[in-house]
């Protein structure tokens, strides 16, 4: 486990926590966590102990309401928790970055690059675990019941089973009217530098068939996917970790090498 104190960054008020580990290997890798996670969990710490060991900058933070940032998990956007990762990239990213979003993060990490792009700081390379670029939409709506459709217009929010939790999924109206303006599969997506998906083919909560989707919306990149035959929404057998950082450390190559001076 990391038990150094994280760094604490205040976006619109509220305590975001940062792990910040310089590096002298260029490029740096920064971490993008899914929807309820944190930047403890098992592959962001394994990409922490790779970028160690190679000497590579790796830069991992808690979206508000999640791990050890303040805030209510409820108040939660996608445009929030995108304000807080940008504020967190500005501040402590230097140099070429890639950015690794997994599940709800590679959706961040999309918008991320569509933000970024033009100026001089936007990433290097992109690459997404089992991405559920705008799930608000494509994967949740179309699932709700009657009764959860009637909690979020009478409550504000409903729940959801979750396989990973004895706790729920919470939705809130907030997050799904949020949603709709951050969409990225409604035309082209223009990242501006190569991306690499990992997406297995037997995951349950977002089906391999929308990464395919997202590979539809990426025409003017360098877009490679690979399938996991037997890979579900996690992506965290030790095989998977491997073919994790086998994938960040070519790309990681790919870019120094053509770096100015290289």
């Amino acid at each position: 486990m990391d038990a150094a104190a994280p760094d604490f960054l205040d976006v619109n008020g509220v305590r975001i926590a940062v792990q910040h580990r310089p590096g002298n290997t260029a490029p740096g890798i920064v971490w993008l966590g899914g929807y309820r996670s944190d930047m403890m969990g098992g592959k962001a710490l394994h990409l922490d102990q790779w970028a160690a060991e190679t000497g590579h900058a790796c830069l991992r933070h808690d979206y508000s309401g999640h791990g050890q940032s303040g805030g209510d998990f409820n108040d939660g956007t996608i445009s929030r928790w995108l304000d807080e990762s940008l504020a967190v990239y500005r501040r402590f990213a230097s140099g070429p970055q890639i950015l690794i979003g997994s599940s709800m993060g590679a959706w961040i990490a999309l918008r991320m690059a569509q933000e970024l792009r033009g100026s001089g700081n936007a990433p290097a390379g992109i690459v997404l675990i089992a991405p559920a670029p705008d799930f608000t939409v494509a994967l949740v709506e179309p699932q709700m019941t009657d009764g959860q459709r009637r909690d979020l217009a009478e409550k504000g929010s409903f729940e959801k089973p979750s396989d990973y939790s004895p706790n729920p999924y919470v939705y809130t109206r907030a997050l799904i009217e949020d949603g709709r303006r951050n969409l990225v599969l409604k035309g082209i997506i223009e990242t501006g530098c190569p991306v690499h998906i990992l997406q297995g083919m037997e995951d349950a909560d977002v089906p391999y068939r929308h990464a395919l989707t997202l590979v539809e919306h990426l025409p003017m990149d360098d877009v490679t996917l690979t399938l996991v035959r037997d890979g579900d929404h996690r992506l965290s057998r030790p095989q998977d970790l491997e073919l994790l950082t086998l994938t960040v450390s070519a790309l990681g190559e790919r870019i120094a090498s053509s770096q100015p001076g290289n």
